[in-house]
């Protein structure tokens, strides 16, 4: 794993370390608006919660306590990662370099019809 800056609560992991964690089980938060999700696509079994919606209500979101979080470029969801982490979770994944990296790297994408 990439490892924690230090003071924050969550790790920060490559796009190919997130993969490995999403085939583990990790459940992936979209924190991006929906019209970010239909230009640039999203990942497969992805729970879309953009980040003023998840940001009120975090648990309504999160299944379990191992989750990884995915924006654009990685800023959004560090916020969230924080905001879930102040609500009790311990495992956290901010996918550096965000749908941006993930696609770069050629790793699957979905578009989907409507968000």
């Amino acid at each position: 794993m990439a490892g924690n800056v230090a003071g924050e609560p969550f790790q920060r992991v490559s796009v190919q370390q997130a993969k490995e964690l999403i085939d583990q089980g990790v459940q992936v938060v979209d924190v991006r608006e929906p019209k970010e999700q239909l230009q640039d696509g999203r990942l497969p079994n992805t729970t879309l919660a953009p980040l003023n919606t998840f940001l009120m209500n975090p648990r309504q979101h999160l299944q379990g306590d191992s989750v990884a979080f995915l924006c654009k470029v990685g800023a959004r969801s560090a916020i969230a990662c924080e905001m879930a982490a102040a609500v009790g979770l311990t495992k956290l994944y901010n996918i550096e370099g965000g749908i941006e990296a993930w696609k770069k790297a050629g790793l699957p994408v979905e578009f989907p019809e409507k968000v």
